[in-house]
């Protein structure tokens, strides 16, 4: 099979006793994400197979009782006694923890998963996990149960002798994970990342449970076909995909980018295919790379005046979709989430390779260069008047004198952790939230009508908006480069719209607003969507207010369905009065609060999915909305 991989290069460094007691510390949490977790530390160990160059597929399934299989065509875990331990290899990766080929052993150069470290963890937490290994003509079988080994390595059969691959299948513990069903979905999003950032990988996912669904993840253009993936919300400015790649170093670099008509920009990094969401020194080195390729091009090739100031890196990354991805073997990480990489031979292989192959491609396609200089020099244009409005949207301090916006209802506690606003649709339901609310610590800030869409909209025309001017300084953070957590002036912001389609599309605009220009007030949970009933019900001088179909249906059960039942359905806030607004929506001891959250690990679709809903491009909208209908609610 070429290179070699035994049970020596699997090497111990300590015990697995903590995993069960303390999950939370090796998997993040046990909540839907941890569940979720464990499937892709099974996949990772699969894919730096592929990456050593000996898997090309990997097989995922979620079998009707939603336990799941993994299947590969890789090498196989070595069989073999690991000297140390004196037991077979395979064993020790499931039960010792810190146990893998990835510790200096030689098994592999590169590898993103913790090989290991992550099926120990796997196993620990699985009520049952049994391990197939397809190798030299044998089907060796382990299982395991809440990582107790129930039986010694055996060979349950035989294979073709040309058979060679690992199939791991387990369930969750019950016990450990507050919910053990697995979310399709959210599957099928990650390991299409995956595959896209492993060219020619083929992953398939299938889902054995009622609604039998199967989808087939194969790009043989890898990153190239990614970016091309996630600009289809919007229009490309230009074809191919301008595409990098090489090797200094020992860092293996590949870039792949592409502009579109939007005004947003859209940069992902993977270090050996781990998503690092505060990128590091392999953002920095293409961003440099960028800036200083695209102004001497300009300036060499009279796009830029003599008189005209150089293009910023901001002005050059309007409407740019970008994947970096690096892979290097021993990869080092910054910052107390270990989402940034630190390695500084990152930055010089980055920068070095896009700036010589990016050179060469805008000097071979002139056409493309003039497209992204003229929407560069345009972006230049309407940041300087961008920033000349922003002035008038700093919140300085009180001292300063610039004013809150005249139609906020602020609260008297001053107290951030304290305080929360509710941004409500409409002068007539922000009376209501004003008379209703707790002047304490509850601020009232009516919206008129629908706010810019930002998705549609450069810079300057966003700071000109005098709605989107009243939240940027009623929050205190300010936005962009001034965004600054530490001024926020309310720990909870409460989106208050009406329950209905018009009010379903105020919050997806109030939403795409605070994602794109703040979105470090979602990622730390400070964002809430208000949950105000769907209808009233009295009988005999009794209230009882229901918030969907179903809890209308199961009140009606309880109390009798009878011809003297007075049913109200709520259109709009409007339709209340404050006394009944408070004790539906805003009383915290009775309302009902949805926090707006968002995984980091899957960034890019986030992005994709505003850029869907919002953007300008219709038949990519029209495929998400049928797509999705079946999470909707018909408002008649």
């Amino acid at each position: 099979m070429g290179s070699e991989y035994s049970a020596d290069q699997i090497q111990i460094l300590e015990g697995l006793e903590a995993v069960r007691k303390r999950p939370g510390m090796y998997i993040g949490s046990t909540s839907i994400r941890g569940l979720h977790h464990l499937v892709y530390e099974i996949v990772d160990n699969s894919v730096d197979e592929a990456l050593a160059g000996f898997c090309s597929e990997i097989d995922v399934q979620i079998n009707a009782d939603n336990s799941i299989t993994v299947t590969d065509n890789g090498r196989g875990i070595p069989v073999d006694i690991q000297k140390k331990a004196g037991i077979p290899a395979v064993e020790v990766v499931f039960t010792v923890l810190h146990a893998g080929g990835k510790f200096g052993g030689g098994g592999y150069k590169v590898s993103g998963g913790l090989h290991g470290v992550g099926a120990s963890v796997v196993n620990a937490l699985s009520e049952w996990l049994e391990v197939d290994i397809y190798k030299d003509g044998h089907i060796y079988n382990q299982r395991y149960e809440k990582g107790k080994v129930m039986y010694p390595l055996t060979i349950k059969g035989d294979c073709p002798a040309d058979k060679h691959g690992t199939r791991v299948t387990f369930l969750p513990d019950k016990e450990i994970f507050e919910e053990t069903v697995y979310d399709y979905d959210t599957l099928k999003v990650r390991l299409r990342e995956t595959a896209f950032l492993t060219k020619n990988l083929k992953i398939i996912l299938r889902d054995d449970r009622e609604e039998k669904q199967e989808k087939t993840f194969h790009y043989e253009g890898g990153i190239k076909e990614f970016v091309t993936y996630l600009n289809r919300g919007g229009e490309s400015l230009y074809a191919p995909v301008i595409y990098c790649e090489g090797v200094r170093d020992n860092v293996y670099v590949e870039v792949a980018m592409q502009h579109n008509d939007s005004y947003t920009e859209n940069i992902y990094t993977f270090v050996n295919n781990i998503n690092t969401p505060e990128g590091g020194t392999h953002l920095s080195g293409f961003k440099t790379a960028l800036t200083n390729t695209f102004n001497d091009y300009a300036r060499k090739n009279k796009l830029l005046k003599e008189n005209e100031p150089s293009l910023s890196g901001e002005d050059i990354r309007e409407g740019l979709t970008a994947i970096i991805s690096v892979k290097l073997e021993e990869p080092q990480f910054e910052g107390q989430t270990k989402q940034k990489l630190g390695n500084t031979e990152a930055r010089a292989a980055v920068a070095g390779i896009v700036s010589e192959q990016l050179t060469y491609f805008l000097e071979q396609n002139p056409g493309v260069a003039k497209i992204i200089s003229e929407k560069s020099i345009l972006a230049q244009r309407a940041r300087a008047a961008a920033r000349r409005a922003r002035e008038m949207t700093r919140r300085k301090s009180a001292l300063d004198g610039l004013a809150l916006p005249g139609k906020l209802a602020d609260c008297s506690d001053k107290n951030p952790e304290n305080c929360e606003i509710y941004l409500v649709e409409g002068d007539s339901a922000g009376g209501s939230a004003k008379e209703a609310r707790s002047k304490a610590n509850q601020a009232i800030l009516p919206l008129r009508g629908k706010i810019l869409n930002v998705e549609k909209a450069r810079l300057d025309k966003i700071y000109a908006n005098a709605e989107i001017r009243s939240m940027i300084t009623a929050f205190g953070t300010g936005i962009h480069e001034d965004f600054d957590i530490s001024k926020l002036r309310y720990h909870k912001i409460i989106i208050m719209t009406d329950a209905d389609v018009d009010g379903a599309h105020i919050s997806t605009l109030l939403l795409t607003f605070i994602y794109r220009f703040m979105p470090e007030l979602i990622k730390q949970g400070y964002v809430y969507l208000a949950q105000p009933p769907l209808y009233k019900i009295e009988k005999n001088k009794r209230i009882w207010y229901a918030y969907s179909d179903a809890e209308l249906n199961s009140i009606l059960s309880e109390i009798g369905r009878d011809q003297n039942n007075k049913i109200q359905r709520y259109k709009g806030l409007g339709e209340m009065d404050a006394e009944q607004l408070w004790e539906t929506t805003m009383d915290p001891e009775r309302r009902i609060l949805l926090r707006v959250t968002m995984d980091e690990e899957t960034t890019s679709e986030v992005d994709l999915t505003f850029t869907t809903l919002m953007g300008d491009q219709v038949e990519p909208r029209r495929e998400f909305i049928e797509a999705n209908a079946k999470y909707g609610t018909l408002d008649i």
